[in-house]
């Protein structure tokens, strides 16, 4: 298979291009190349999607496409210069209007109305979904039975955000049997996707043209178990206490990410539905997840061999003085 990839160098479509090296696919990157390195034995050709694609690339033929691009008009015409390739768009599960229904799946879920302009997220970040639903929309219309696949939180090296890595990092400094903090309530449902697992998925989808729209999630899963298998998988063994939300609230800390936020915690019930939606389609269709021990064993390798990798979330001191005020309340 010759596979474009748009993007490839940075984490889920790099993790794409080097899935598809590894396993012996012809792969050819398509990226400005100033946001890092492809992989090795991947073909970079420059392209700044804002201007038109270049004659090096239109001239090719390409079995497949991988996009995980956000504006609609760089998707559709990246989809109108590729248009008989197989196209596997990466969305996202921003996508759905519904954030309160668990066990939501792709034809039971609203879809939040397109915005089809391309809007600066730093002054708008609400048009993230609305933009992806465009994207959806324009790689429907000029290509032939696309892959199209909404991930929710992505996670594992190489992770920009910053947002899972906080786990594997403050967990790994704990002391046996030390106090954490672990916000909401234990059987709030959470899930995580491996970049390398949806990446090998990716890869997969396009080499078999396999059409149709399917949720990239794992297991949705108790944050209990969530953290304890997160703590398994660095070697610790904390104690644990749980902080009601209305308390986090009235502290002012923040959900989900973010330098004042606590990772993985989302307010409650109005996200119920956001990190649990079903994943029985996408397993039906080859996805595959490993234990989130071994995602988190992994991300805090790469989190000690990277010095400039990004972490989210509360200071220890933060913690510190918000446990004091939970047992003095």
């Amino acid at each position: 298979m010759r596979l474009l990839v748009l993007g490839g160098t940075v984490f889920l479509s790099r993790a794409v291009a080097e899935d598809a090296v590894r396993r012996g696919y012809d792969v050819v990157c398509a990226a400005r190349g100033v946001s890092g390195t492809v992989p090795d034995g991947a073909e970079l050709v420059r392209w700044d999607r804002a201007d038109p694609a270049p004659t090096e690339l239109r001239e090719q033929h390409y079995d497949a496409v991988v996009d995980v691009g956000r504006h609609p008009s760089r998707v559709r015409s990246a989809a109108e210069a590729f248009p008989t390739a197989h196209w596997v768009y990466v969305s996202t599960i921003n996508v759905y209007a519904d954030d309160r229904t668990p066990g939501g799946l792709p034809w039971t879920l609203p879809l939040r109305e397109a915005v089809t302009g391309d809007v600066d997220l730093t002054l708008d970040p609400e048009a993230y979904g609305p933009m992806k639903v465009a994207c959806e929309q324009a790689v429907r219309e000029v290509t032939d039975s696309p892959t199209i696949l909404r991930p929710g939180l992505i996670v594992g090296p190489g992770d920009p955000s910053g947002r899972f890595s906080y786990w594997p990092a403050r967990l790994a400094e704990a002391e046996a049997g030390e106090e954490v903090l672990a916000p909401g309530a234990p059987a709030d449902l959470m899930q995580l996707i491996d970049v390398r697992d949806l990446a090998h998925w990716l890869v997969d989808c396009a080499a078999a043209r396999r059409a149709g729209t399917f949720d990239g999630v794992g297991p949705a899963m108790p944050l209990a178990d969530l953290l304890a298998d997160v703590a398994a998988g660095v070697g610790a063994s904390p104690t644990w206490t749980w902080v009601e939300q209305d308390f986090l609230q009235a502290q002012g800390v923040q959900p989900w990410m973010g330098p004042d936020s606590i990772p993985l915690w989302l307010p409650r019930p109005e996200y119920d539905g956001m990190p649990a939606h079903d994943p029985t389609p996408s397993f039906d269709a080859g996805l595959s997840v490993r234990p989130l021990s071994e995602t988190a064993a992994d991300t805090l390798n790469w989190l000690r061999a990277t010095p400039e990798a990004h972490v989210t979330g509360i200071s220890r001191e933060r913690e510190h003085c918000l446990l004091a005020a939970w047992h003095a309340r």
